[in-house]
């Protein structure tokens, strides 16, 4: 793996988004130290909301792209901030929700923070209710 301890944290930001958008969650995972917490504050009631670990992680994403296909990041702003470590983005995806056909049209804002070049605390709000009107009530980590 490329050594990316002195990468800007705005840069390393926009490789997870753009290995997200490749559908390559086992890569996308491995952008994350062994120790990272990624926490999704407005996961819809009765979906797990944080995630302690690489491997639960990974395993919680993995089948991601089999239920929503993301097709784009039509809109996408990177901020740094006064902590070298820390960048905090503004995106949007576009796809479709593979299991019914619904457009899947999202806005995010995710904070994240690296220690070493990988992602030691992922913290990303969206809307749950625009996720399962999309999902038809359905959910991808069922």
């Amino acid at each position: 793996m490329k050594n990316l301890k002195n990468t800007p944290a705005t840069e390393l930001l926009r490789n997870s988004l753009d290995t997200f958008l490749a559908k390559d969650m086992k890569a996308w995972s491995e952008l994350c130290a062994d120790d990272v917490i990624a926490e999704f504050p407005f996961a819809p009631e009765g979906t797990p909301s944080r995630f302690e670990g690489r491997e639960a992680l990974y395993a919680y994403l993995k089948d991601y792209p089999s239920y929503i296909d993301v097709k784009s990041i039509p809109t996408l702003k990177i901020y740094p901030t006064d902590d070298a470590n820390i960048a905090i983005a503004e995106w949007s995806a576009s796809g479709v929700v593979i299991s019914n056909g619904n457009p899947y049209e999202m806005s995010y804002a995710t904070f994240v923070t690296f220690r070493d070049g990988l992602i030691v605390n992922y913290r990303e709000y969206w809307n749950p209710q625009a996720f399962m009107k999309a999902m038809s009530g359905g959910s991808f980590a069922e």
